[in-house]
């Protein structure tokens, strides 16, 4: 006679298995209470600080779009402005008048280097009426602004020293504007020159003779400029070289 099996203890692995698992999603709702918890705390405490940096965010943000497009649309109407009063100077001396006015307001209109376009535009436009001190105040007035566009206050020094050549010491001509005398620089043509007839007034045709010939062979400067530099050097028996300004024995 078989004798009856004993069954075998049950295994305990599916009991432990579901413990764990229980325990797991206890500790994941304890751990999501703990930081809702922690969440209302924090709402609580920083929420008003939180939401107006939020707000002062968007303000800042909406206020900068509204100056963007301020400033964009001013400096369109501005420009047209500019162009208008262009148009006038263009016409002639008759036209000049009317312009001035118009200049006369938008040197106080728009970006710093619009006002400084308008005010080398204003003093130009005195020059063409026959108002050639009142320019070259304006002009002086220009050059020494440090607000102004580096490139339109050299060239408010150059028409200042234009208009009162014959009156100010040629060595004051050269202290200025030597500096802009040189190749490369945009308003080396129109400063050498000036400077160049500075050194004729002091006798020093030495100096001007060769810096009117490197004017003359520059390609950058404007034709009508440059041949007239050509001609004053060989007057003075220099000549421009292909490559570089070269000095020259005066033909007899």
């Amino acid at each position: 006679m078989a004798l009856p099996t004993t069954p075998s203890a049950p295994s305990g692995k599916p009991a432990n298995d579901r413990d764990a698992a229980q325990q797991d999603v206890f500790l994941r709702e304890v751990d999501e209470a703990l930081r809702e918890q922690q969440m209302v705390d924090i709402a609580k405490r920083y929420g008003k600080l939180i939401g107006g940096g939020i707000a002062l965010l968007l303000a800042g943000l909406g206020g900068y779009l509204y100056w963007d497009h301020s400033v964009k649309q001013a400096a369109g109407e501005v420009s047209e402005k500019t162009t208008l009063v262009l148009d006038r100077l263009a016409a002639g001396p008759t036209s000049a008048g009317a312009a001035l006015k118009d200049l006369e307001a938008l040197k106080s209109e728009g970006s710093a280097g619009a006002r400084a376009n308008a005010a080398m535009l204003h003093a130009a436009a005195l020059v063409q009426t026959g108002k050639a001190e009142e320019a070259a105040k304006e002009f002086a007035a220009l050059a020494a602004n440090p607000e102004a566009p580096q490139p339109l206050r050299d060239l408010a020094a150059i028409r200042e020293l234009a208009i009162r050549f014959d009156a100010v010491p040629p060595q004051q001509v050269i202290d200025r504007l030597k500096p802009l005398a040189v190749p490369g620089n945009p308003w080396f043509g129109s400063a050498g020159e000036l400077v160049g007839m500075a050194y004729l007034k002091q006798g020093k045709p030495d100096l001007a003779g060769p810096l009117f010939a490197a004017i003359g062979k520059d390609k950058d400067v404007p034709q009508s400029l440059a041949s007239r530099m050509r001609q004053l050097a060989g007057q003075l028996g220099y000549e421009s070289g292909d490559a570089a300004a070269t000095v020259a024995p005066a033909q007899n």
